[in-house]
């Protein structure tokens, strides 16, 4: 019998996907979704269409993405973000999380330390460990309105150091980073000569604030992150891309042969068809996800919790009483019809925590946090769920 990589086998499940997998395996439950980041908007028709004209000619494309795609992304960065970038230094990947990791993967290998938010989106992690590299978690505590302390972040960085990885808005905390953290982590990356792996995947979907638009700050030490799959609602296209320094952007080109040789030429024509048509689509799925994030803090709010406002994404963290397992209270809201993201998906700071996703319609967050609020009163804040009481 054969024997799995020590690596793979130190790969933790998703304890996302652990939600969404007890949601999907027994179709029979009625059950408000609020456990998944999926927009609660279709695909546009004009990128449908693009895409499906393009699958009749689909052939293989360039591995770092056709040189019109590159080139439009390229002007897309500085049309939203008054960054002038090379289409060259642009790698377009099978979504954010593929450029994330092919980014990892030309940067660290076994031995080395990556710097990850704790809460954070659990791919971090995933694919440090997967690259035999270590995940050192540095806290976004709820009191400090999920904002990262960059002496504390310093603090952590050792010879073995090799990326900072910076999420705004974040996942799962809809936090919006002040510019003086960017550049204060920035400065640190810059000292340290490290590489910050900026995603900002969520960076037209914000409502207060601004980007943190990180690739402005320095150019040889920042790796930017991007996707279609929030701004566009094109989760299931998988196109992302990244932004890399001239040394580094020919080696991240390289390792997508072995990776995925390209993404499809139906998806890149979607993008393309993305980056090309009305605009005023992502400010109206913006203003929509804004709406649901006001409708849902104000539920809580007349129930009586103060929770951290989210300023960008479509997240919200909610908080359990403290020192509840966040997965089981997951897992025992499912049985009375509420999905949630356990806060245990995302780190240790949030244990006691659930990410709701703000992304479905009105009235599903209506009827979701009726629910969610109902057990929370019945359970004590998840208290009785831990005492063993209530199952």
């Amino acid at each position: 019998m054969g024997q799995v990589a020590g690596t793979a086998a130190a790969v933790q499940h998703s304890g996302i996907r652990e939600i969404v997998n007890l949601v999907l395996g027994d179709p029979s439950l009625d059950v408000v979704r609020l456990e998944i980041g999926e927009p609660g908007f279709a695909t546009p028709d004009h990128i449908v269409a693009a895409g499906a004209e393009a699958a009749a000619s689909a052939r293989y494309a360039p591995s770092a993405g056709h040189a019109y795609l590159r080139e439009a992304l390229a002007q897309r960065l500085d049309r939203v973000h008054g960054l002038e970038v090379e289409s060259q230094d642009i790698i377009v990947a099978q979504g954010a999380v593929q450029a994330c990791f092919a980014t990892l993967a030309a940067l660290v290998g076994p031995g080395d330390e990556v710097l990850v938010p704790d809460p954070a989106w659990p791919n971090y992690e995933m694919q440090a460990t997967m690259l035999g590299a270590t995940p050192v978690r540095y806290p976004l505590r709820a009191g400090q309105g999920f904002v990262p302390d960059p002496d504390e972040v310093a603090g952590l960085v050792t010879d073995r150091t090799r990326v900072i990885v910076l999420n705004s808005p974040g996942n799962p905390t809809g936090a919006v980073l002040p510019a003086d953290t960017v550049r204060a982590l920035v400065d640190l990356a810059v000292r340290r000569d490290l590489v910050l792996m900026a995603d900002e995947v969520y960076d037209e979907l914000i409502f207060e604030g601004v980007p943190a638009n990180v690739l402005a700050y320095d150019r040889e030490h920042v790796v930017g992150v991007y996707s279609f799959s929030k701004t566009y609602a094109m989760t299931g296209w998988r196109v992302g891309y990244a932004v890399a320094p001239r040394w580094l952007a020919p080696t991240i080109a390289k390792l997508q042969e072995p990776m995925l040789s390209c993404i499809p030429d139906p998806m890149a024509a979607g993008a393309m068809a993305a980056l090309e048509g009305p605009q005023e689509i992502v400010r109206s799925m913006r203003d929509a996800y804004r709406a649901r994030r006001d409708l849902v803090v104000r539920l809580l709010a007349d129930d009586g919790f103060d929770v951290t406002v989210p300023r960008g994404a479509f997240y919200l963290m909610f908080p359990l009483a403290a020192g509840v397992d966040s997965r089981r209270a997951a897992i025992d809201l499912v049985a009375h019809g509420v999905s949630t993201a356990p806060g245990t998906a995302f780190g240790d700071v949030a244990a006691d925590h659930l990410r709701l996703s703000l992304a479905s319609e009105e009235d599903d967050l209506r009827e979701g946090v009726a629910r969610l609020l109902r057990w929370h009163e019945r359970s004590e804040g998840g208290r009785r769920l831990t005492d063993g009481i209530e199952r």
